[in-house]
């Protein structure tokens, strides 16, 4: 692996996500670009997983390089070198990307709202931007972005659109990981139903606003992240053959399996409505257990950080600062700076999600671009 130091990377000859995905597209299931017949709207909540520029706007923050080097070839507000799966996602509807409900520059929310922020959890409730206060700006941009279209405003949501708009939820992980910090396991485990009931007031309050198609992702491998390996305690016996810790990836599992019976009963109790459940835990770690088979290196290290293997992840070294080293561009990693991933890996993420293979119902975006 050729890594670039001090703070400076070099620009050397590379592929391109699309000869990434050459080279193992076999291994990958195929996905269907749909054609709308309508501009689709998406109104997605989350954390960085989902954040294309949320954070960036609300503290007035540029990302440094190399983050964005890969498809943006520069910095894009994003925690990444290039393209998240909501990204991908839009582009499997052919629609532009999510526009972030903070940019105040020429927003264009003809096709939704990215409310998701970085850093952003369940709790606490009244956090900025916690899940209840990216809620909250729905239901202010809810009311607002009609009426200001009958006074005719450009670039906004009109009134029918509301209840064909697709709701995208990707939250949790920052729950768990905050709650690592300081709590046992069994306390972790005792908190999660207050995060799920978040989850669930957050998908009511949206359906009493006339929301009816939600797609749900649930939390991914926590205890595989580098950052995650590289600062909590352990001993042998803590880590899983593929050497991901056991604790906090048992722990995502109890979210996830409580978050899934919360879309199985808010099935029974919501009427007209579809909620579609994505195993994103299942999908990152088949990618992390198997990387050699899918051309991935180095599946628990970062490639932008600091300290060498087997993680490359100093808490003061970070992606961006003095200090950071880089790998090469072309280089098969599937974590970017320790907690978020590459393109690369957001690429087949993205691809294993529109499969349907990992969603309860096998419902895709496809099916959601024909009903909108």
């Amino acid at each position: 692996m050729g890594v670039v130091k001090g703070g400076r990377y070099l620009l050397v000859p590379f592929f391109t996500l699309y000869m990434i995905l050459f080279l193992y597209l076999p291994l990958l299931p195929h996905s269907v670009h749909c054609q709308c017949t309508k501009t689709p709207i998406i109104f997605n909540f989350g954390d960085s997983n989902s954040d294309t520029g949320g954070y960036a706007d609300g503290v007035g923050l540029n990302f440094a390089p190399p983050n964005g080097r890969t498809y943006f070839h520069q910095p894009a507000r994003r925690l990444s070198d290039g393209r998240l799966m909501i990204d991908f996602l839009c582009e499997s509807l052919n629609t532009d990307y999510l526009t972030p409900y903070l940019n105040s520059l020429e927003p264009n929310f003809t096709n939704g709202v990215n409310f998701a922020i970085i850093g952003s959890a369940t709790l606490p409730r009244y956090v900025p931007f916690s899940l209840f206060v990216q809620v909250s700006q729905f239901l202010r941009f809810r009311y607002r972005s009609p009426a200001l279209m009958l006074n005719g405003y450009k670039d906004l949501v009109g009134e029918e659109d509301f209840e064909n708009a697709l709701y995208t939820i990707d939250i949790g992980q920052n729950d768990l990981a905050a709650s690592f910090d300081n709590l046992t396991y069994s306390q972790v485990i005792e908190r999660i139903p207050s995060f799920i009931t978040e989850i669930k007031n957050a998908i009511w309050n949206i359906y009493e606003k006339g929301g009816k198609k939600f797609w749900v992702h649930n939390t991914g491998p926590l205890g595989c992240l580098p950052q995650k390996l590289a600062l909590l305690a352990r001993n042998a016996t803590e880590l899983d053959e593929h050497g991901c810790l056991q604790p906090l990836n048992n722990a995502a599992k109890t979210f996830n399996a409580q978050l899934r019976v919360l879309c199985e009963q808010l099935r029974r109790e919501l009427i007209n409505v579809t909620i579609v459940y994505v195993d994103i835990y299942s999908i990152k770690y088949d990618l992390i257990a198997n990387a050699s088979n899918y051309g991935f290196e180095s599946p628990l290290m970062a490639c932008c950080g600091n300290g060498g293997p087997p993680y490359n992840y100093n808490a003061n070294i970070n992606c961006g600062r003095t200090g950071y080293t880089v790998c090469h561009e072309g280089s098969k990693f599937i974590s970017w700076d320790g907690v978020h991933y590459t393109e690369a890996a957001n690429a087949i993420f993205a691809s294993k999600i529109l499969s349907t293979h990992y969603s309860t119902p096998q419902l895709s975006f496809n099916f959601f671009c024909n009903n909108m």
